[in-house]
């Protein structure tokens, strides 16, 4: 895994993991890279300060252990979540508008429907992993 700083078009910086180059460089190409405070996706690396290790004082974080608890924390917030699957956008927006009950939910948007949630003032996130899903047909 490694972490970059990113910076969205309008300004915000804003830390991101990934695989590998070719897997930041494949998301950003495909859309899928966007600022988690406003989701722009303009996105693009910030400069960043090499770390440098000397071995002495704090002990190394073990990245792995990092990852299941970030794993474990986002499970824990979607248990009280429904999984509305592709009707996401749908479902947001008639939350968002007082014409649908007031709840968490998650499920699938396109980078378009995301944006353009973004734009009608809707509060969405992307999630930091891929959610199982169960019911592809929705």
């Amino acid at each position: 895994m490694i972490v970059f700083d990113l910076n969205c078009g309008v300004g915000h910086v804003f830390e991101a993991w990934f695989g590998s180059q070719d897997d930041y460089d494949g998301q950003r190409e495909r859309g899928l890279v966007f600022c988690p405070v406003c989701g722009d996706g303009e996105v693009s690396k910030a400069p960043m300060a090499p770390r440098i290790s000397t071995g002495e004082g704090r002990p190394q974080a073990d990245p792995q252990a990092m990852m299941r608890a970030l794993m474990a924390a986002q499970a824990k917030l979607l248990s009280g979540s429904e999984d509305v699957g592709g009707r996401f956008a749908e479902e947001a927006r008639a939350i968002h508008l007082g014409d649908a009950e007031e709840r968490l939910i998650h499920g699938r948007a396109t980078p378009t429907e995301a944006r353009m949630l973004v734009e009608e003032g809707v509060p969405v996130a992307p999630l930091p992993f891929p959610v199982r899903d169960r019911t592809r047909d929705n």
